[in-house]
């Protein structure tokens, strides 16, 4: 088993650079993994794993060849590796190098006639959209479409704050434009969270093939949208402010639209 135990290592330079830069991460077509979960949730989600990076004294080979099927280049890193290499305080001493999918909206289909979509625009917090991964995993949303991305799926923010959830979901992307033609085309009916000319949102019928889409919390959905929709809806408020976050917002939408399959 080889052992790295410098940071001036090429390979530890060049892994540093995927961490940190997003246009790194495109043009390697790679990105790296951190923690136990996050791997074993990359591999059932599908993705090739090219190299695992473990500190054996948070994590031992023994658990390396638990964790990863055979055949994946396994390396032992010192902890000064580990330190230049891990994004969290703490953590579990174990890294992974996978290969990136690709989330054209094209070679999107739905495995469900009767899909339920979530659909976020231009999210800029990676934190927001880790929030929106994990929405839409424990309400085992059909797919999340992301408009307007303004990051990268494979950001460590978004990994960590999804919890690994940016693997167990099926995710899309692409402009405003290219996902409502898509929406249409696929006769799926479009419910936009927006102020303006909305009803409550429980008053509306999500058991039919759904798309529910979210903006920001500055500037809301883009006029776009709103020209689009089938139906804006609104979450009714009851305090001083007229917005919650949108993770937030999210969740009640989707889990109404889930509410209301469970009991049609």
């Amino acid at each position: 088993m080889k052992a790295i135990t410098s940071i001036q290592n090429p390979l530890i330079k060049q892994l540093s650079t995927l961490k940190d830069k997003s246009r790194e991460r495109r043009k390697t077509g790679a990105f790296l993994i951190e923690g136990a979960r996050e791997i074993s949730l990359a591999l059932k989600g599908g993705f090739q794993l090219e190299t695992v990076l473990f500190y054996p004294d948070l994590f031992s080979s023994e658990a390396v060849n638990t964790l990863i099927p055979e055949g994946i280049h396994v390396i032992e890193i010192s902890k000064e590796v580990y330190q230049k290499l891990a994004y969290r305080d703490t953590t579990e001493g174990v890294l992974a190098v996978a290969k990136s999918k690709s989330h054209n909206l094209e070679q999107l289909s739905f495995k469900n006639e009767n899909p339920l979509i979530l659909v976020a625009e231009a999210p800029e917090k990676p934190g927001n959209i880790g929030a929106i991964l994990r929405t839409a995993d424990a309400a085992n949303a059909d797919v999340v479409i992301i408009a307007n991305p303004k990051t990268d799926l494979y950001n460590p923010n978004i990994i960590r704050s999804s919890v690994g959830c940016v693997f167990t979901n099926t995710i899309a992307t692409g402009s405003t434009s290219e996902i409502i033609a898509f929406l249409k085309a696929k006769n799926i009916h479009i419910y936009c969270a927006a102020l303006q000319a909305s009803v409550d949102y429980y008053t509306q019928d999500f058991t039919k093939p759904t798309a529910i889409v979210v903006g920001t919390e500055a500037t809301g959905l883009s006029e776009e949208w709103l020209e689009n929709s089938t139906q804006n809806i609104i979450i009714p408020m009851q305090g001083e402010i007229d917005s919650m976050n949108v993770s937030v917002a999210a969740g009640i939408l989707v889990f109404e639209a889930k509410r209301q399959r469970n009991f049609n």
